[in-house]
């Protein structure tokens, strides 16, 4: 069989690429396009399995998804979820407290990771006050952190729940919230990528899984990963820098416009010249795509990201101009135009550093403080432009972490992880906004009233772009039933 990875001179098809101005773009490319790849294993054991046709398997309630999780943990008692019995039983242990019964319960039990340390401890642990104030917002009288002003204006548009609970109490959290496993189980398809898998790209000029800011820290390839679903569903990752928006895909050496779409035709012929003669060749039929997308992708890019090209009013929406909300600000622009040109899955990291920066074990009023003017204008921009344009009602808006943080004091004025409770908020695509779902107890310490967890999330999110996670198992990888999770029917308009 004639080796078409190389040329007759040796060349090495990868060599060939980076002379023709695609980089290490042709290698990042093929995790970007769907529906490509035949599920070759299932395939060759004769299982007789068909990948998703692309084609949602119920009427959708929304077309695509911006996912925004603040790396580290933002504390749920200084951000959605008021509890003024911190403040009245301050200092105390939570064995003096006339909540001690909360390191009692049942909820405590059957947790994967135990907690190793004296939060939890009621002869130690002291309750830590809030340390900010709350404000009912909008219609809907929700309150919201005075440390959120901005999103406390939009709460109409959202449906905040505070009954969420993760079973890791570290942050390989955040991976399971995105894949529903543990960490240590190892590698899973991320939700992104079961979007990518799922549903046909809405434009061609974009791959449908785009990840930016930064990435989870050596855990599963940085947050994108797609595993057995294949690399060409996994997200790529995108670095928000107008000047240089795609340095991956930079040619080894320049050329202009006319030289490089000589050589992507050249490219192209040859690799259907190859394609008549294997045409059972599901990764050559991905790789072809993928190198035309990438190619695409050099002009798309940079057009994506010139800013200035958006009426100043949107700019100011997004904070592009202040020094503290700009670089976030950027991000949920993009993101903003992203979907406008048919993303289907865009996540944005905030938070740097391995953990991430909302990691407030000590001096939570200044971490959160800081953080949440970072955020606050853009996420409310975000969803105020979104709403203008029309984009709010078919696009889900996702506000998390990947977990809370405890009553009980850390050191002298910080808060550890929390898993047991928590809050996040969910907007627009079928989400019914200007509500409150769920409840933890009165030190927020469990999520005691309807407990979701954080696979009900990506559940829903399925759901309203109708697709059913079930329908789209691979045989041979049956997935836990708390991988799926449960569609959280009372948030749905």
């Amino acid at each position: 069989m004639y080796d078409y990875s190389k040329s007759q001179t040796g060349q090495t098809r990868r060599s060939f690429l980076s002379s023709a101005g695609f980089g290490l773009a042709s290698v990042a490319m093929a995790a970007s396009q769907p529906h490509l790849r035949v599920a070759a294993g299932a395939e060759e054991a004769g299982l007789g399995w068909i990948p998703p046709d692309g084609r949602p398997h119920r009427a959708p309630r929304a077309k695509q998804v911006i996912f925004m999780m603040m790396r580290g943990g933002f504390s749920h008692l200084e951000t959605f979820d008021p509890k003024p019995e911190l403040t009245l039983h301050a200092g105390k242990t939570l064995g003096e407290s006339p909540h001690k019964s909360v390191l009692e319960s049942p909820l405590l039990k059957n947790v994967r990771e135990q907690v190793a340390n004296n939060i939890i401890d009621k002869n130690k642990a002291r309750i830590f006050p809030t340390q900010i104030g709350f404000q009912r917002g909008g219609q809907s009288g929700i309150e919201v952190s005075d440390w959120f002003p901005q999103i406390r204006q939009c709460v109409d548009d959202l449906a905040v729940i505070r009954s969420m609970w993760t079973g890791d109490n570290n942050h390989g959290a955040q991976m399971q919230f995105l894949t529903g496993r543990h960490i240590l189980d190892g590698c899973f398809p991320t939700l992104g990528a079961w979007v990518q898998y799922g549903l046909a790209p809405q434009g061609d000029s974009l791959p449908q899984f785009i990840s930016m800011g930064p990435p989870l820290d050596l855990q599963c390839n940085g947050g994108v990963d797609s595993d057995y679903l294949g690399p060409e569903h996994a997200g790529i990752l995108l670095k928000i820098d107008p000047d240089n928006p795609l340095p991956f895909a930079k040619p080894a050496r320049p050329v202009t416009s006319a030289m490089a779409q000589t050589k992507s035709d050249l490219l192209g012929r040859l690799n259907r010249l190859a394609a008549k003669d294997y045409p059972a060749d599901a990764s050559l039929r991905a790789r072809m795509q993928s190198y035309e997308l990438a190619f695409r992708m050099q002009t798309a890019v940079p057009e994506l990201l010139k800013f200035d090209s958006e009426k100043p009013e949107i700019r100011k929406l997004y904070g592009l101009d202040q020094d503290v909300t700009r670089p976030f600000g950027q991000q949920l622009l993009a993101a903003r135009r992203m979907v406008e040109q048919g993303v289907r899955f865009v996540q944005i990291f905030h938070g740097d550093g391995a953990a991430g920066a909302w990691d407030a074990h000590s001096a939570l009023r200044q971490n959160h403080n800081g953080l949440c003017a970072q955020v606050d204008l853009p996420v409310a921009g975000l969803l105020q432009d979104l709403k203008q344009r029309g984009l709010l009602d078919e696009t889900i808006v996702v506000f998390a972490t990947e977990f809370g943080r405890t009553p009980g004091v850390q050191g002298a004025d910080g808060r550890d992880h929390h898993n047991y409770g928590f809050s996040i908020c969910m907007a627009g695509g079928g989400i019914r906004g200007g509500i409150v779902h769920g409840a933890t107890d009165e030190l927020g310490f469990h999520a005691v009233e309807d407990r979701h967890f954080v696979t009900d999330v990506n559940a829903t999110i399925l759901h309203l772009l109708g697709l059913d996670s079930r329908r789209m198992e691979i045989p041979g990888r049956k997935r836990l039933e708390l991988e799926h999770g449960q569609v959280i029917h009372q948030i749905l308009s």
